[in-house]
């Protein structure tokens, strides 16, 4: 079921740098409305608002009703613009959508499990796909999905043909990994520990380089002292 949560809205006049500037200021967020071939409309959402429903919902598959004039309009959430120097949301565009119109968006992948190969053979998940896009009508849309990555061994790997997602269309390829279990690398670290210096060897020439200028120190200390002497 799809998540809805509600977002105060209003219409926005302006729409030069300077307006926005200074809606930004007063702690607004302009935004925009489009979508069904209806002529793209200016908004005004509250940041602090706007910030804090961010903090509890997956901004891409969540409805956002939109209160506008007393007709709330139902959207999604399809860009959300941040400074690229600065804290704080520049811009937020939205999608507004139908009852019986689907809609394609990305949902994110939630793995659960520990996979035998991570429990018992000491390997390591890796997952591969964290969103898939799909189609799907709006009181349809899930918040993610999720994937038992139990009886993963290592070598073994789930596709996107291993979800199960009720009502909803995926789009990626059926083919496509989405969480394998890989062995630990092993080799890296023997390598690393052949490559290191033996003590006795050839090759260990450090400690003679540290013993050098104590030799040279030593030399100038007794110079010193035959100084004093004369």
């Amino acid at each position: 079921m799809a998540q809805i949560v509600q977002l105060a809205a209003e219409p926005r006049e302006g729409r030069r740098k300077t307006a926005a500037k200074a809606l930004r200021m007063s702690g607004k967020v302009p935004a925009v409305l489009y979508g069904h071939g209806k002529e793209t409309r200016a908004i005004t959402i509250g940041g602090v608002q706007f910030e804090r429903l961010l903090e509890v919902i997956t901004p891409a598959s969540t409805i956002v009703e939109l209160g506008l004039g007393g007709q709330p309009v139902k959207a999604l959430i399809r860009e959300i613009q941040r400074h690229p120097l600065y804290p704080g949301i520049v811009h937020v565009d939205f999608q507004e959508v139908l009852a019986g119109e689907k809609v394609r968006l990305e949902i994110p992948v939630h793995l659960t499990g520990i996979p035998e190969g991570v429990r018992n053979q000491g390997g390591v998940l890796d997952q591969v796909l964290r969103t898939v896009q799909v189609e799907v009508l709006p009181a349809d849309i899930p918040e993610h999905v999720e994937l038992d990555v139990t009886p993963l061994l290592i070598g073994k790997s789930l596709h996107v043909s291993d979800l199960r997602i009720p009502n909803v269309t995926i789009l990626n390829d059926a083919a496509l990994t989405v969480a394998t279990v890989v062995a630990p690398r092993i080799e890296e670290v023997a390598v690393a520990a052949a490559a290191a210096p033996v003590e006795g060897e050839a090759g260990a020439a450090a400690p003679e380089a540290v013993a050098e200028p104590e030799v040279i120190k030593k030399g100038k200390v007794e110079e010193a002292e035959e100084g004093a002497e004369e």
